[in-house]
């Protein structure tokens, strides 16, 4: 793990047992980030436009003790594809491990800071929730306060419960499809991200595959199906976008399950225990009760609603 020292600013690398504590820098990326090929050239990474936010989050975090910083754009070498898949499977840990998040809000005031675009994207949803302490700012690196003095607005802007957002809950409480609803209304620059922003989240690991596109959103059901048995992860909906030949039982996209409301899941569909189900290279095999209408079947899942009513 590289680190930038808050002093020298020079990049240093720590690995296993040996990384020494952190602050950690959560933003939304502009035009003319400092990349680490830029870093290594002092005359070209304060060229940069993005130069500033990092060296402002530096002298924040060394007058208030904190000796190391991380940020994405520059302490990973992007062009090393083994290095990128391993700092994308390991980036929830280390936020959840920094000893505080910064999160630079560079586009509001104030009174309108969870109108920022930071609240919009889907990397920023596990920089919001995988740090104990997360401390906001303005353009000026003005104190806009911490997560928990804006619990309840943040809680309403998100639709994230707000035991999730100060910790009292674990993530593993909340079923997938909950899970899905909060990256809903996000969106991320490149069309995989959307599946990649969420690994920690499920605790999943998968490599990286940049220009599979959509098919990214897909393995990532099918690992969360491999690893656990929540069949909320079925209780996505049909909308507009939802291409016409879509065909499967899994989600096109994250935004299917907008409408998901929370419900928690069940190990028992009408007295009988939920039997195992996996994905094999023919599809999903599944045992489900069946009702028969008059012109459509119906399927029961393991998950009810607000009134214990099966979904």
């Amino acid at each position: 793990m590289r680190l930038i020292n808050t002093d020298t600013l020079e990049l240093e690398e720590y690995f296993g047992s040996d990384i020494p504590a952190y602050a950690i820098l959560s933003r939304t990326w502009g035009k003319g980030e400092v990349l680490f090929q830029d870093w290594i050239d002092r005359g070209l990474r304060e060229a940069k436009p993005g130069y500033r936010k990092i060296t402002m989050a530096c002298n924040y975090a060394s007058g208030h003790g904190h000796r190391y910083l991380w940020v994405d754009t520059n302490c990973i070498d992007k062009t090393s594809s083994a290095e990128l898949t391993e700092a994308i499977n390991s980036m929830f840990t280390w936020y959840q491990r920094s000893t505080v998040c910064y999160a630079y809000l560079e586009d509001v005031p104030l009174v309108e800071f969870v109108k920022s675009r930071w609240f919009t994207r889907g990397w920023t949803l596990q920089e919001l929730l995988a740090p104990e302490e997360l401390i906001f700012f303005d353009r000026q690196w003005q104190k806009l306060g911490d997560k928990s003095l804006h619990l309840s607005k943040l809680s309403e802007a998100t639709g994230i419960e707000s035991g999730y957002l100060d910790g009292s809950k674990h993530l593993d409480d909340a079923c997938d499809a909950e899970k899905m609803s909060w990256v809903s209304h996000r969106f991320t620059t490149r069309v995989e991200d959307m599946a990649y922003c969420m690994l920690g989240i499920f605790n999943i690991n998968m490599p990286m595959l940049y220009g599979e596109g959509e098919k990214a959103f897909t393995r990532l059901q099918q690992e969360i199906i491999r690893n656990g048995d929540d069949q909320s992860i079925f209780c996505w909906t049909w909308h507009q976008d939802t291409p016409d030949e879509w065909s499967s039982i899994l989600a096109p996209h994250p935004s299917s399950f907008s409408n998901y409301r929370t419900t928690p899941s069940s190990p028992v569909i009408l007295g009988r225990r939920i039997e195992p189900y996996s994905i094999t290279n023919q599809g999903l095999r599944i045992r489900l009760p069946i009702l028969s209408t008059w012109s459509y079947f119906l399927t029961i899942l393991g998950v009810g609603d607000f009134r214990d009513q099966f979904l």
